[in-house]
């Protein structure tokens, strides 16, 4: 099937191809005509025989027509040597046959001739021929005068040699300028077609287009007008068709523009004030200023429905947050004193009881430490979301602190089966931080690692220093997260995994790190991959005194177990830990 075009491409090829059509037949009817002439002169050798000067002349004038054939004297660099040739076949042709006297001087304007030929001849062309021509009239009278032009052929033959020169050089000028004449109305014919079409496009778009002039007056209107906008109040002056209370907008968009900027403005129209019309600007050169305007309303309302639906939404999440961070006291309070006395009447103090008492006293506190945990979690995440939560910091060696968190997860590792190891450096780690928020942090990057490390795997702590940077990683050979969730977590309430898993925690607990972290200048990194576990490394500012940048050991040192840091297994937490 033959490829598809549309109307344009398809005229254009078809005019490619009538051109080169059209060069190919003048420069082969140039090659022919004078082979032609001497094949007449030779056949006609008893009736007036032709000298060698004449054949050799016949010879010469093709040669032109056959380099043009070549890549280049075809292009525009080659139209200099081309002109060049045309001349130089031409003086040598006329001298051979008796100079401006002989059969052959109308050659001399064979260069102009090859140079209007052609389909769509352009004036560089046309000024290159007529100086070849010019100087190869020049060339034949300086040779003939000096004495170098051969004798002028019988009569009969310089009558056949003048009517072939003439008639093919009048006949190429002939032919070229109707092809071109022809080939410019076509041009100009297809050039009016597009601008029609162009005229069309501009008129029936939706919107408004305008070109000004440097004072503000409309010179041109194309499309639809917007609702208030009228083309007389457009000539007038671009501030006309606003509201008064609005024309200040419009004149700094105009100011904008006029400077070599883009001016936008967005007002009502004189003409309709209950509508919207936005305006943009731009400069195109020292006197025109293109705008496009359109109808805004519908847009404008959109945004106000938005924006106040933004407004509502921000409003209720901050006085939700304010709400949750004012309710601590009340919500911690009732809950302690469960706890309280749960555990009074789980420890028997005041007398015996059953044992199955006993066991549900001891669900109830275990129930309400795991609430409280809860509600401590969401009331820190209000607290930081609402820009309440202050740090309490301090100095202080934040292995102590990762240490506590480590005795208070041994139980909850022990009970899943993994083994949960924690690596500090030998010497202190003096940070200056909020300790309860070091010790929250470690807490919730553990408690999640074990959640969803299976049974037999390890959950390793480490933490060091490097400058002012205090870090502390968190790994797990758990199953590890999918790409697509890595993105999510960290935000508020979002969690990864599947339905049981998710069931297994609130979405709050790396959220709270995040935020702990970023209150300390720092950041949280997450990286995890599928079947080979999950790394959160924890990075903040908070070295009180810089640590020097850790040094490798010689390669034939060897190095004790961590190099510079201690490793241990936590033991299980004693009371008040």
């Amino acid at each position: 099937m033959a490829p598809k075009r549309d109307k344009q491409s398809g005229r254009a090829y078809s005019a490619d191809r009538r051109h080169w059509v059209w060069s190919l037949s003048w420069r082969l009817a140039w090659i022919g005509v004078p082979a032609l002439a001497a094949a007449c002169l030779v056949a006609g050798r008893a009736i007036a025989p032709p000298t060698p000067q004449v054949l050799i002349a016949l010879a010469l004038l093709p040669l032109p027509a056959l380099l043009s054939f070549v890549r280049g004297f075809s292009t525009w660099s080659g139209r200099g040597a081309g002109a060049a040739a045309w001349a130089i076949a031409a003086a040598a042709a006329a001298v051979l046959t008796g100079g401006l006297s002989g059969p052959f001087a109308a050659l001399c304007l064979a260069p102009l001739a090859a140079a209007v030929a052609p389909p769509v001849a352009d004036g560089r062309r046309i000024a290159q021929g007529a100086v070849a021509a010019l100087v190869a009239v020049i060339a034949v009278v300086f040779l003939q005068v000096a004495g170098f032009a051969a004798a002028a052929p019988d009569a009969l033959v310089s009558a056949w040699l003048g009517f072939v020169a003439v008639a093919g050089v009048t006949l190429t000028l002939a032919a070229g300028l109707i092809r071109n004449q022809r080939a410019l109305g076509a041009d100009q014919g297809e050039q009016l077609r597009r601008a029609a079409y162009i005229q069309a496009l501009m008129e029936g778009q939706p919107n408004l287009v305008i070109a000004l002039s440097m004072d503000g007056a409309a010179r041109s209107v194309f499309g639809a007008l917007p609702p208030g906008v009228t083309e007389a109040g457009l000539r007038q002056g671009l501030e006309a068709v606003a509201q008064p209370s609005d024309r200040a907008l419009v004149t700094a968009a105009f100011r904008a523009a006029a400077q070599g900027g883009d001016g936008v403005a967005v007002f009502a129209p004189d003409g309709a004030p209950d509508r919207t019309v936005a305006l943009a600007l731009r400069r195109k050169d020292d006197d025109l200023i293109v705008g496009v305007m359109r109808d805004a309303t519908a847009e404008r309302a959109r945004e106000a429905v938005l924006e106040e639906a933004k407004n509502d939404a921000e409003g209720r999440a901050a006085g939700r947050a304010r709400f949750l961070a004012n309710m601590s006291h009340e919500l911690r309070t009732p809950l302690n004193a469960i706890m309280g006395f749960s555990d009074i009447i789980h420890q028997r103090l005041f007398g015996p009881i059953s044992d199955r008492y006993g066991e549900y006293a001891q669900l109830i506190h275990e129930s309400g430490g795991h609430l409280l945990d809860l509600i401590n979690d969401l009331l820190d995440m209000s607290k930081i979301e609402a820009e309440r939560f202050e740090l309490s910091r301090e100095e202080f060696d934040g292995r102590d602190a990762i240490t506590a968190a480590l005795r208070l997860m041994r139980v909850q590792a022990d009970a899943a089966e993994v083994k949960l190891r924690g690596v500090l450096p030998p010497r202190a780690l003096e940070i200056d931080a909020d300790r309860r928020a070091l010790k929250q942090i470690v807490l919730n990057l553990v408690s999640n690692a074990l959640k969803f490390t299976p049974k037999g795997g390890s959950v390793t702590v480490s933490a060091h220093g490097v400058g002012a940077m205090f870090e502390l990683i968190v790994a797990d050979t758990g199953a590890g997260i999918a790409p697509e969730d890595l993105a999510r977590l960290g935000k508020p309430y979002e969690q990864a995994g599947d339905a049981r898993g998710r069931a297994l925690g609130t979405g709050l607990g790396l959220s709270l790190v995040r935020g702990l972290s970023e209150l300390h200048g720092g950041e949280m990194i997450l990286e995890s991959r599928l079947g080979a576990g999950t790394s959160v490394t924890v990075r903040m500012p908070v070295m009180a005194h810089p640590a020097p940048l850790p040094q490798m050991p010689p390669a034939d040192e060897p190095t004790p177990l961590g190099g510079n840091v201690v490793a241990f297994t936590p033991p299980r937490a004693t009371n008040g830990e």
